[in-house]
């Protein structure tokens, strides 16, 4: 399959969970304890814990419109999604999806997983227990077509034993080439902290990429979120508008500048659905501080940042940011990915692929970007 002549590998594809995923998949153990998604419409994405929204706000502030309503403001496509809803959002409905965009691969990121670890649990063991429950579901998700879906699996970063574990598991059993973490601070920790050189080595291991997706509201600190506060739809838009770009900006930083990819210089990282504009700036600030400071950190980032990012990082493109031009022409080319972010209600399907070909890009670039950097990303063979 192809579009125009161009393969498509989309870099961060969703899927929709459902409701009941971590009370039939978690350990029995667990089960009394499971999140819970809700039902509040089609496409919903809430997850409920101990009887609440996984969010700081104190409030989920509903949508106030009716479904119909919610369905037309926010995808446009109604009929398509109400068809996926009501056959359970399966794998077969995936690849029809794909099939609509003319994707030929998929990496698959969650939905309502993206709050699973969207707070920090009192019991490790639990955390751990949760991720495996996706991780299973998923692999079941994939196993539709094993050939066109890939998983990226779920990791407990607040317990870094278990997540290596769960690295493992993940490649060796369920067949999965990347693995998803949030791009906030667990525990208080900056994700250049030693305690996680070992998770960094076992990613570099087994060949994993590892994408950092943000989804808000959570319970975990927010890029800007302190400013942010309160129970009304438009407060979650406004911090939405910084978190997703900043948070990413932040870990970027953090695996640069805190010497993580001097130390692990065949880890791949993906910054995800934060856009790709932000680039060049970052960047060139960064280089800035180490060429005046570079005998400082000389131990830590022997090279510049922007050759550490060129050589491991990359970064997503929506299907219209027109900005991205700007980072292609800055060089960063060969390090931005695609993802059509489906089914989320900023995507343009069934036309992001077709709105990406549309962009002013040179032919190479567009491939480069559809297809080529996404299979260096995840070293797809």
């Amino acid at each position: 399959m192809a579009f125009n002549g161009f393969k498509v590998m989309d870099s961060d594809m969703h899927v929709q969970e459902p409701a009941d995923l971590w009370t039939r998949y978690i350990e029995p153990k667990y089960r009394d304890q499971a999140p819970v998604g809700t039902n509040n419409y089609l496409g919903d994405q809430d997850l409920v814990h101990e009887g609440r929204v996984i969010s700081r706000f104190r409030v989920q502030a509903p949508y106030q419109g009716g479904m119909t309503d919610w369905f037309t403001d926010h995808y446009g496509r109604r009929e398509i999604y109400e068809d996926f809803d009501r056959r359970g959002w399966d794998g077969k409905c995936q690849l029809e999806a794909m099939d609509a965009e003319g994707i030929d691969v998929g990496v698959l990121y969650p939905t309502r997983g993206l709050f699973a670890h969207a707070k920090e649990y009192d019991d490790d063991g639990f955390a751990a227990a949760i991720s495996r429950a996706y991780n299973n579901w998923l692999a079941g998700m994939c196993a539709v077509d094993p050939k066109r879906m890939y998983g990226a699996a779920m990791l407990p970063a607040q317990d870094i034993q278990a997540a290596i574990a769960e690295v493992k598991r993940a490649r060796e059993e369920l067949g999965f080439i990347a693995v998803f973490l949030r791009p906030n601070p667990i525990r208080g920790r900056n994700w250049h902290n030693p305690c996680y050189d070992p998770l960094w080595a076992a990613c570099e291991k087994y060949g994993m990429a590892v994408g950092f997706h943000e989804g808000t509201p959570c319970e975990l600190p927010v890029a800007m979120g302190d400013r942010f506060q309160g129970i009304h739809a438009d407060l979650w838009m406004t911090e939405h508008v910084a978190a997703h770009p900043i948070e990413q900006m932040y870990a970027c930083l953090s695996f640069i500048q805190g010497g993580v990819c001097e130390r692990f210089p065949k880890l791949r990282l993906a910054f995800l659905e934060g856009n790709c504009s932000w680039v060049p700036f970052w960047l060139w600030r960064m280089d800035e501080h180490w060429e005046a400071r570079r005998h400082v950190v000389k131990n830590r980032v022997k090279l510049p940042p922007s050759d550490y990012f060129k050589r491991q990082c990359y970064v997503g493109i929506e299907a219209d940011e027109t900005p991205g031009k700007y980072a292609i022409d800055w060089g960063a080319g060969n390090n931005i990915v695609f993802s059509t972010d489906f089914p989320h209600p900023d995507s343009k399907y069934p036309n992001s692929v077709k709105t990406l070909v549309a962009q002013p890009l040179a032919d190479d670039a567009k491939r480069k970007i559809l297809w080529d950097n996404c299979v260096r990303l995840y070293d797809f063979r």
